[in-house]
């Protein structure tokens, strides 16, 4: 990882910080975006002068422009983008709001769109670069109440995968992380809760990334599943 320069969205908490800071102390250049000003500032302050808080929306194209361009600008290249922003609604399809809809998917969807399109020209004129999608391993299956985040996991998936047929001739890498349950704030009783004492927990999924954006050039991992052990698939 030395050197090597990645943004990273949703980087405020969760599996996102605990990436931010395992990369950094590994060597990494690493810029990290969103919207939670106070705990971004707070990973950038922990990141021993390797991390550059950039706040933004990565549902705004001109947010994710600026963080594309603040890359460029600090650091002159760009090796990986990984697209973590996101959330859950957890409801029967006739309780979802039209709002509730839009603003998932303008996160969890329009957000992975946004911030790919903003690296991809430089990626491609460098001729290497890997994007990585944190996904869930609801985009591979479905359950009751799971239909607004279920579908925005499946249009990631889809998503991921014309991405990787038309960017593999420009030697970028496209990796889909499906992951299991997580210790986060992801879930309504949050962080640390007994409930979840049994999940993964963020740097589980730290290590993970770090694991897969440290391959060689000419290895790509193009799926990732990792699950706790106690969780059934």
């Amino acid at each position: 990882m030395n050197e090597k320069v990645i943004i990273i969205s949703g980087a405020s908490r969760g599996i996102g910080r605990a990436t931010a800071l395992l990369l950094a102390q590994n060597g990494a250049n690493v810029v990290i975006t969103a919207r939670n000003v106070i705990e971004l500032k707070e990973v950038e302050a922990e990141g021993q002068g390797r991390i550059v808080a950039v706040p933004g929306d990565v549902s705004s194209e001109v947010d994710m422009q600026r963080v594309v361009q603040t890359a460029l600008d600090r650091f002159g290249r760009i090796d990986a983008v990984v697209n973590n922003a996101g959330y859950g609604v957890f409801k029967n399809v006739e309780d979802i709001t039209v709002d509730e809809w839009d603003e998932l998917m303008n996160t969890n969807v329009k957000g992975t769109f946004l911030l790919t399109k903003a690296a991809l020209p430089t990626l491609k004129a460098q001729q290497s670069g890997h994007i990585v999608v944190v996904a869930s391993d609801v985009a591979k299956r479905t359950f009751a109440g799971g239909a607004l985040y279920t579908a925005s996991k499946y249009a990631q998936e889809a998503f991921m995968g014309a991405l990787r047929k038309e960017v593999r001739p420009f030697r970028i890498k496209v990796t889909g992380v499906y992951s299991g349950l997580v210790d986060s704030h992801f879930h309504a009783k949050g962080h640390g809760h007994a409930t979840s004492s049994h999940y993964l927990q963020s740097e589980d999924m730290a290590e993970s990334m770090l694991f897969i954006l440290s391959r060689p050039a000419h290895v790509v991992i193009d799926e990732f599943m990792v699950h706790p052990i106690q969780q059934e698939y």
